[in-house]
């Protein structure tokens, strides 16, 4: 088996001291103390990311039948996702804070190490759905309507696991346990029998993980946005510049004044600031398309900087870069680059919170659904308490009178 030096670490990435390629020269490039930093960025994001997700996946999957929609189908399966990984999180925290030790055994191994590239693969893979639906609500609301179907969404999240498993699939098999001995710790590592191997998969995370997604959601978009500035200046278009101050029937022949107090808006448009009448159900859409924009592009802000230093490896590998700066940025920058892409899986609840307003409905429904359901048995704990207590009163007093008709018996038979 043939190791090579950037598959010492954690995915892919050299820890300082196992870089068998160093260079003597490069003195003046101090590392970054990972065994502290790494672990409490860890940290904080397991604990707020696993609240979020859970928060999230509570309000998800208890709504009801009507919100089951497509889109909440695939932001369910991405939290669960997000929360499958960050439940593997505190072992990695240990790892580094260990030093590179691995004392969690090889099965452990292996199963974190599939968690992290199945959530890698999986997030962009429901992202990318998210898109698509997204382009088809609204530049083909009508046609659609037949494929954007939640039972089928369901099949396509099912066909999503099987590709993301499919993708993770060699990397579990590479990665295992390995005793280094220049460090006396057991490292839990990826070691490929070929270096032909090592750029296979890379290149197979690169463009499955990042580029093709990116293609895709990007052509998505640019549809959905040339679609609503089309809208946008059709509506302008349609639109008076200088409406009538009083109200006449040739005016109401030709336009409605959406403004007018005299006549309320129909119960499918609602007035604007602009003027123009607005579909209640375009603003919806644009709303939900708000959030997966959010997602996108909190996800590629997140996941670029990692690919970025995935790619200056792959060329350190070839020998295509060298230098100082290169062994610094492989070794320090790719657990950094990580810590910012595993903050993706804390951050897409938040967005669903603060942008979403019917996530945030729901989530308040919950809780006050939550606090009637505690209230509810407080008070009947109380009045289980009560009646007890009731009872044993009752108890006293009957054994009271016992006591003083026993005691008074004596004197009157006397």
């Amino acid at each position: 088996m043939m190791a090579l030096p950037s598959d010492l670490s954690l995915f892919n990435a050299t820890p300082p001291s196992l870089n068998l390629t160093t260079d003597d020269n490069c003195t003046d490039w101090r590392p970054v103390p990972m065994t502290t930093v790494i672990p409490a960025i860890y940290s904080v994001i397991c604990v707020l990311g696993t609240v979020a997700n859970a928060l999230a996946v509570c309000v998800l999957a208890h709504g009801s039948a009507s919100r089951r929609t497509v889109a909440n189908t695939f932001m369910l399966n991405l939290c669960v996702s997000d929360l499958l990984f960050l439940l593997s999180l505190p072992l990695w925290a240990v790892y580094y804070s260990w030093g590179y030790h691995w004392p969690f055994g090889a099965a452990a191994c292996k199963i974190c190490g599939a968690l992290h590239n199945l959530n890698l693969y999986a997030s962009i893979f429901f992202i990318t759905c998210m898109s698509m639906d997204r382009y088809l609500a609204i530049v083909h609301p009508l046609g659609s309507q037949i494929s954007r179907d939640p039972k089928r969404a369901q099949l396509l999240c099912v066909l999503v696991w099987v590709l993301a498993c499919a993708c993770t699939a060699p990397t579990v098999f590479l990665r295992n346990t390995r005793h280094i001995q220049s460090l006396g710790v057991e490292a839990c590592v990826i070691f490929y029998p070929l270096h032909v191997w090592y750029l296979t998969l890379t290149g197979m995370k690169m463009v499955l993980a990042f580029l093709l997604p990116l293609l895709i959601i990007s052509c998505c978009y640019c549809a959905i946005g040339r679609h609503l500035l089309a809208d946008t200046s059709l509506m302008k278009m349609q639109t008076p510049s200088h409406p009538p101050k009083t109200p006449s029937s040739s005016s109401r022949g030709s336009h409605e004044d959406c403004s007018r107090p005299e006549r309320p808006p129909t119960p499918s448009v609602r007035p604007s600031q602009g003027g123009g009448c607005r579909p209640r159900e375009g603003r919806g859409l644009e709303r939900v398309l708000w959030t997966v924009a959010a997602v996108v592009l909190a996800f590629f802000i997140c996941w670029f900087p990692f690919h970025c230093v995935t790619f200056i490896d792959v060329l350190s590998s070839e020998g295509w870069l060298d230098g100082c700066w290169v062994h610094w940025t492989i070794q320090n920058l790719t657990p950094l680059t990580l810590c910012l892409g595993f903050s993706n899986s804390a951050i897409n609840p938040v967005l669903y919170c603060f942008i979403g307003n019917h996530f945030r409905g729901r989530l308040r429904g919950l809780c006050k659904g939550l606090g009637a359901c505690l209230k509810a048995h407080r008070e009947e704990h109380s009045q289980k308490r009560g009646s007890f207590s009731t009872r044993l009163s009752s108890f006293s007093r009957k054994l009271s009178d016992l006591k003083d008709l026993a005691i008074a018996e004596p004197s009157g038979s006397a």
